[in-house]
């Protein structure tokens, strides 16, 4: 009996993420790989006007290169869910694999042929097709990971591993962003494109090198949403699971507000200068990372995902109504310029409302993949990124007509509706309710 309890507490521990150390380093790929893309995607965009010099190309034809809207957005918006599906068919280590080697081949290939040499520019079609191909390939890169992390780490730790991997986000981001322009301006695309090629490639090793299947799963025995009869179910026929996804669209939709116009604001309405509003960003972007990791990790610890995520909704509402009302009544009195203390109480409102928007990414797309359970979660992962683009997609068009037609209270008033239509997306889903629709999904075995 002793050597059976013993069995059953070291199994114990590998599903509470503790006594695998290994998963520390499949963690460290899905950060690699999401931070490789995440430089491609947020870096090529920072290159912007010598992209415009370098290509002869106009400013409109730009925008539709890179934008949201734009050949790159559309590759990962198109190609999130497939790519999801395919993980969970496929295993996250193949998808993954897949996903980087080929991304890395068409940055090669944008290197070799793409690129402006000296004696001839290529044309646009070559170049809307180089970077669509980016956006369908790189798209890999989120449900796979995501699904390998979730696959590694037990329901103890899952918040704090999963929040970890998406600082890779804004972290890749931060890289593109320093090292691709001066690369672009001293060495030509060629170099620009290569070095994003060598980071997916060094992922893809990575990749292979650390990322398999456990030898046990992780997976709690609980009559939870993660249970073994929930992988019968397709996230695409989940209620819980698509509530999940509109809450994170929602609430991506103020953040987005503030990541896409909080220097147009500072700027136009507050007359801030520069280094005061790459203070601001710098310190939204600071304090979500450290906020999604401090998030990940007390989630953990109290086993409430659900209230946190409303919490934050909760508080995003809050803070941007009192940003409303606070431009209302200083574009009334006119004083935005004169008073030191009303511009503090917006900067300052403006960046808590930033961090608040922003600090729930890892929590709530561990409340996803749990919704699904781990033989789905490649798919439920791509359904939260594809929210999220949607945010992305939506708010940059949405905000220029609300602000020239009802003026920045307007803006912040939506932000804090965009955070009141996230509250009832992340309440609790009872446990009754889950343990039927499990049933259910069993004994039709739907698969996508």
């Amino acid at each position: 009996m002793s050597a059976v309890n013993l069995f059953l507490e070291r199994n114990m521990e590998y599903a509470d993420g503790r006594g695998a150390p290994h998963r520390w380093k499949v963690l460290s790929v899905g950060v690699a790989a999401n931070a490789s893309f995440a430089a491609a995607f947020s870096g090529i965009p920072a290159t912007a006007v010598l992209i415009r010099s370098g290509y002869h190309i106009g400013t409109g034809e730009l925008g539709f290169l890179l934008g949201m809207l734009g050949m790159l957005g559309l590759g990962i918006v198109l190609s999130e869910l497939p790519w999801g599906m395919l993980t969970d068919r496929w295993g996250d280590r193949s998808v993954l694999l897949t996903g980087l080697v080929s991304t890395a081949a068409a940055l090669r290939a944008m290197a070799r042929g793409g690129a402006p040499p000296a004696a001839r520019v290529p044309g646009l079609p070559l170049l809307e097709a180089g970077f669509l191909a980016i956006g369908l390939l790189g798209g890999s890169v989120n449900g796979s990971s995501g699904r390998a992390v979730m696959a590694w780490f037990g329901p103890a730790e899952r918040g704090l591993a999963m929040s970890i991997r998406q600082t890779a986000v804004p972290t890749g981001a931060g890289i593109g962003a320093l090292m691709l322009p001066p690369l672009a301006q001293h060495a030509g695309f060629v170099w620009v494109y290569g070095a994003l090629a060598a980071m997916c490639l060094a992922s893809a090793m990575l990749t292979l090198l650390w990322v398999r299947e456990p030898d046990t799963s992780p997976v709690a025995p609980t009559g939870n949403a993660d249970a073994a009869s929930e992988a019968a179910i397709s996230p695409l026929r989940s209620a819980p699971v698509w509530r999940v996804t509109l809450g994170i669209a929602a609430l991506c939709m103020p953040q987005v507000a503030v990541i896409s116009f909080a220097s147009v604001f500072l700027h136009d309405f507050g007359h801030v200068r520069g280094v005061a509003i790459g203070a601001a960003l710098a310190a939204v972007q600071g304090g979500a990372a450290v906020m999604r990791v401090w998030s990940g990790r007390w989630t953990d610890r109290h086993g409430n995902r659900n209230a946190y995520l409303r919490a934050c909704a909760a508080l995003t509402v809050g803070l941007f109504v009192v940003l409303a009302i606070l431009t209302a009544f200083v574009a009334r009195t006119g004083q935005g310029v004169h008073s030191m203390a009303a511009l503090t109480g917006l900067f300052t409102l403006l960046v808590a409302g930033g961090i608040a928007a922003s600090a729930w990414h890892g929590v709530a797309y561990t409340e996803l993949a749990t919704q699904a359970g781990h033989s789905r979660t490649g798919t439920a992962l791509a359904m939260g990124n594809s929210g999220a683009f949607l945010a992305f997609w939506l708010v940059p068009s949405a905000i220029p007509m609300l602000l020239s037609a009802f003026g920045w209270p307007a803006v912040w008033l939506a932000a804090a509706a965009c955070g009141a239509l996230a509250w009832p997306a992340f309440a609790r889903v009872p446990l009754a309710h889950r343990q039927s629709h499990a049933s259910r999904g069993a004994g039709q075995r739907i698969s996508v």
